[in-house]
């Protein structure tokens, strides 16, 4: 059975910090394309970041560029999202997927994973 846990969401003030933990079990963690989506209420969810197998390449949404960042441990099975600067507009549910479709240029696409999280809420305050 597949499993992505999220962890470490909260609530922060607008310029802090928080890091997010997705740790995947039931698959073969290494062949997976790992992405952050994030979803603010009454609005889609979109796309946050992305990272391939070997951590390669990466993809932010322009939103976040500069202030958060990607990063994997295909030992520990375990993405994570370094988000520093926060704001306000950051507030949202924040979801984990797994996917071994996506490309380097689609990764940005949620139709291309097959896995995701629960979520963890994200909520900065101004």
């Amino acid at each position: 059975q597949v499993q992505l846990v999220e962890s470490g969401g909260g609530l922060v003030q607008a310029g802090g910090s928080l890091r997010l933990s997705c740790a995947v079990s039931g698959r073969t963690f290494a062949n997976d394309v790992m992405g952050w989506f994030r979803q603010a209420p009454g609005k889609e969810r979109e796309f946050v970041s992305a990272v391939t197998r070997g951590s390669t390449s990466t993809s932010y949404a322009d939103s976040v560029k500069g202030r958060f960042t990607i990063s994997r441990d295909n030992a520990k099975s375990t993405v994570y999202l370094q988000m520093n600067s926060l704001k306000p507009e950051d507030t949202a549910l924040y979801y984990c997927a797994a996917g071994f479709k996506p490309t380097i240029t689609t990764m940005t696409k949620d139709n291309q994973y097959d896995y995701w999280g629960q979520g963890t809420q994200v909520t900065v305050s101004s």
